[in-house]
């Protein structure tokens, strides 16, 4: 697959993991607070770019965190209004953010790759049509979520990867933005 080919326009959706995408992951840990909070380098400069390419862009984040008790639903708010505050103060746009707080272990049909989120999304937004939306990641679980919903996957990692769920690799979202 090659990201001319597939023609997107405003008509397409894109959907975005948020830690390792649009965040530095905390390894071995969660983001729990705003001052753990860190924009990887580029990323409001690819939202900008891509605010101009699709119509819309969601972010799905599995927060498990909030299930072990490390931090609540509002510690969790305060962190995506500063995200999509920011995103918006450099001409981008967030349309909605999406979590899940389920634990790995209750297997939660929202919880990635579990595709919940994502007929959510279509449900608040019916003019989603998941074949024509891009899921970008960084874990196989990401991946998996967007084949299941029948989207188009990116994989974002400096090495190139090959598994059946992928069908791009990148090393950055403003890289990703730059190819399309």
């Amino acid at each position: 697959m090659t990201l001319k080919n597939l023609n997107i326009n405003k008509n397409w959706t894109l959907f975005l993991d948020r830690d390792g995408v649009i965040n530095k992951r905390l390894e071995g840990d969660y983001v729990k607070t705003l001052a753990e909070f860190e924009f990887l380098d580029g990323v409001p400069d690819a939202i900008k770019i891509l605010s101009n390419i699709f119509g819309k862009i969601i972010i799905v984040t599995n927060q498990q965190g909030i299930g072990k008790g490390l931090y609540t639903e509002n510690d969790l708010s305060i962190i995506h209004h500063y995200l999509t505050d920011e995103i918006e103060k450099h001409e981008g746009r967030i349309d909605k953010v999406y979590f899940s707080p389920h634990l790995a272990s209750a297997n939660h049909q929202n919880r990635k790759p579990g595709i919940g989120m994502a007929l959510d999304a279509k449900k608040d937004f019916p003019e989603i049509d998941l074949t024509r939306s891009v899921m970008v990641g960084d874990s196989i679980s990401d991946m998996q979520f967007g084949r299941a919903a029948g989207m188009r996957t990116v994989f974002l990692s400096e090495e190139e990867r090959t598994d059946p769920s992928i069908d791009l690799c990148c090393p950055s979202l403003l890289e990703f933005a730059q190819k399309l």
